[in-house]
């Protein structure tokens, strides 16, 4: 009854079409999928996309923009075919403009609903529908339909907004609408929009330390960091353009999530906003001062707001010009909504006092795992869920993920049907290529010999490289 409702409630809002698709022979992993229906142009330029990958996900409908500023976006519709798997929708769904043109024409989806919504101006800013009921933000952890900081979202009846590449990938960061179960494991999406966190040339790597600096921003990588068309950071060198998502952690720092090499292409920084100058339009984020034009901004920005800022050109003497200025995924505060969040403890007063993502978070009631309650602090990785009070993120779950200096043990996964199927080395979950031939590879419920097309497994794996990932566990259903 409930998927009947979302189900009416997105046919409300947006035109789709929903016809009979057909189902091929072949492989077996859906991958007959093709989107179609690219609305529009960009003034800034189409990209030329080089993913490695594309997994079938399962969305109703999708509309995809290449964010650049001046953009009006497109929308694609999803055809899937079974393959002969579970994994094949079999159905084709078009959405007619979904997520086109923001305001402003800059390129950005907005859509009514969002207590956190577009500022003034014209700024693209992208707002998400029912955002007055629970959602989370963090990196895309897991192939099933999509799971997000442990949380396994049904996507059946969602819509995907994405910019900046084709498809949604691993370790991009996404930010979720849907309600979610009383102890945050699963969930039933409605909506998923994700966006590129920073994009230019790459001025220093440090190996030793994980560091890279693009466009003023220390951007961290370490083992749980998605590698996309790189081997990893000792394959980025000076002078490389590189897309990247990632979390925000604190002033002039974006803990990475994924990584691909780009062609040249527009500017685009995320981060958080120190100096607002409102009056002489400028502010800084990282080691660039932005200049603004005038009512260029959500009202809602502020010193210590994150901000996802677009331009038209590489920054001159340590100044970029935005194009566009948006909140960074924003969620609004209203009581009685509930929240799950993954990223980087900042502001640490107490464990009553503090913010993830930005996010005023008290967590001194909170079931914690991965270590004590008193080891959270500045710089700390966690998911943390829980319900809005007073405008504070009240949390009832937290799972420390990493701490500064420490280890940090990456956990990717897809679930479903193998399709692709060539050796234990190459073959296809929901489209997401595994590598499931390593020694140490755990099996269980079965051997390497049964692996092939439209076997049903649980794939978990410690690392993405050239967007394959490694598995180190194989679970047959």
């Amino acid at each position: 009854m409930k998927n009947l409702l979302l189900r009416g409630l997105l046919a409300m809002s947006m035109p789709l079409i929903l016809s009979c698709g057909g189902g091929g022979g072949g492989s077996g992993d859906g991958s007959a999928n093709s989107a179609n229906a690219s609305t529009g142009q960009a003034s800034s330029g189409a990209l030329t996309f080089t993913s490695a990958s594309a997994p079938e996900w399962g969305f109703a409908a999708q509309s995809v923009s290449d964010g650049g500023p001046g953009g009006s976006g497109s929308s694609a519709g999803a055809s899937s075919g079974s393959n002969g798997s579970s994994d094949g929708t079999g159905a084709t769904a078009s959405a007619s403009g979904a997520g086109g043109v923001g305001s402003g024409g800059t390129g950005a989806s907005a859509s009514a609903g969002d207590t956190g919504g577009v500022g003034s101006g014209g700024t693209g800013a992208s707002a998400s529908a029912g955002d007055s009921g629970d959602s989370g933000v963090g990196g895309v952890g897991g192939v099933a339909s999509i799971i997000v900081n442990g949380v396994r979202y049904n996507t059946d009846s969602a819509v995907l907004k994405l910019r900046d590449a084709p498809v949604l990938q691993l370790g991009m960061t996404a930010k979720v609408n849907g309600p979610t179960n009383a102890d945050f494991t699963t969930g039933v999406a409605t909506e998923v929009e994700s966006a590129a966190d920073a994009r230019g040339t790459v001025v220093s790597v440090d190996v030793t330390s994980g560091n890279l600096v693009v466009l003023g921003t220390t951007i961290n990588t370490d083992s749980t960091t998605v590698w996309g068309n790189i081997s990893g950071l000792s394959a980025v060198t000076p002078g490389m353009t590189v897309q990247v998502w990632g979390l925000p952690a604190g002033q002039g720092v974006l803990r990475a999530t994924r990584v691909e090499q780009q062609p040249a292409n527009s500017p685009i920084i995320t981060g958080t906003v120190q100096n607002l100058d409102s009056g002489n339009r400028h502010f800084v984020l990282g080691g660039l001062t932005v200049e603004f034009q005038q009512n260029a901004v959500p009202a809602a920005v502020a010193a210590g707001v994150n901000v996802r800022v677009r331009a038209n050109a590489q920054p001159a003497s340590g100044v970029l010009r935005a194009a566009s200025v948006e909140l960074w995924y924003p969620v609004s505060l209203r009581d009685g909504t509930r929240r799950q969040l993954g990223g980087v403890v900042t502001d640490f007063s107490t464990t009553r006092s503090f913010r993830v993502l930005g996010t005023p978070v008290d967590a001194s009631s909170a079931q914690v795992s991965g270590g004590p309650l008193a080891g959270i602090a500045n710089g700390v990785e966690l998911d943390v869920a829980g319900t809005v009070a007073n405008g504070v993120l009240v949390a009832t779950k937290i799972k420390i993920k990493k701490t500064p200096g420490g280890a940090s043990a990456a956990s990717f996964t897809a679930m479903g049907t193998i399709g692709s199927f060539k050796s234990a080395a190459d073959f296809k979950v929901k489209g997401q290529q595994v590598n499931a031939s390593d020694l140490g590879v755990q099996f269980v419920n079965g051997t390497a010999s049964n692996l092939g097309n439209g076997t049903k497994v649980s794939i978990s794996g410690d690392r993405i490289v050239n967007d394959v990932l490694i598995a180190t566990r194989v679970s047959f259903d």
